[in-house]
């Protein structure tokens, strides 16, 4: 998908061939999931533009398969993308040389895995690591403002790879009940952001966590193992996931025993 600046077409009502894109009100409901923007559209899985962006809307978004993603200077839009792309833990691709950095690091004492000791950190350094083939971040102030309240929350994690006791690699994702929507990477040494996917994927297999959201569709996503999902059937996991009990967010160096065996 990218960006729809304020300026397309998309955003003149009047506008055709293309449709409709609701404007969401403070407060407002989110509109029906199937009236995002298709594939033959410019944006397909826009649904809605506003300018609310806190830690409630949000929670109100992840619990129906919506997320946020926009740029600086853009209201916030917000997007259920179809096909749905979804990494199944027991499916994730284990390369043979990460299994040995890991187990190397490991044995030496060099490699530490800690979750939400320094969630803005985590969030700041992904913000300074744009996508491939994108020039700047969606993660912007006001994103790492709500994703701060969301994370003051407890919906909200990092999941960070400490090397030689410096931060050099790490994840955040938003939680609610038993499911995990992947948000943003990065990487400071070679493998640390695989490396902490890695230790999120040992903690959903520990912890019974069926599915990590990834979003969007790339050959990135694909090569680690995830798949894209129809809408619908994502969707429909989706709403038997979060009103489930959450884990307690702390990796123990034994949930590497479900990767490694003993």
């Amino acid at each position: 998908c990218q960006h729809v600046g304020v300026n397309h077409p998309a955003y003149v009502r009047t506008a055709m061939p293309y449709p409709h894109l609701p404007w969401l009100d403070a407060g407002v409901d989110f509109p029906p999931i199937e009236s995002a923007w298709s594939s033959e559209s410019p944006a397909p899985g826009l649904l809605a533009a506003g300018d609310e962006l806190n830690a409630n809307v949000l929670l109100r978004a992840y619990r129906q398969g919506i997320f946020p993603w926009f740029s600086e200077g853009q209201p916030v839009l917000w997007w259920s993308t179809h096909p749905r792309m979804v990494l199944l833990p027991q499916d994730f691709t284990w390369p043979l040389s990460l299994r040995k950095q890991i187990r190397s690091l490991l044995k030496r004492g060099r490699l530490n895995i800690r979750m939400d000791t320094d969630f803005m950190a985590v969030m700041q350094a992904c913000a300074q690591s744009p996508r491939p083939g994108q020039s700047g971040t969606w993660i912007s102030p006001a994103m790492q403002s709500a994703y701060a309240s969301l994370h003051q929350q407890g919906h909200a994690h990092s999941v960070e790879t400490w090397w030689d006791e410096e931060l050099v690699g790490g994840l955040y994702l938003v939680n609610v009940g038993g499911m995990v929507f992947g948000e943003s990477m990065f990487s400071r040494r070679s493998n640390a952001s695989k490396i902490a996917l890695a230790a999120l994927v040992a903690f959903c297999l520990v912890n019974r966590l069926p599915m990590i959201d990834c979003q969007q569709e790339t050959d990135h996503l694909a090569s680690l193992g995830a798949s894209p999902w129809p809408r619908a059937d994502f969707l429909c996991q989706l709403d038997a996931l979060v009103d489930q009990d959450p884990p307690t967010w702390r990796f123990e160096p034994d949930h590497w025993t479900c990767v490694f065996g003993t």
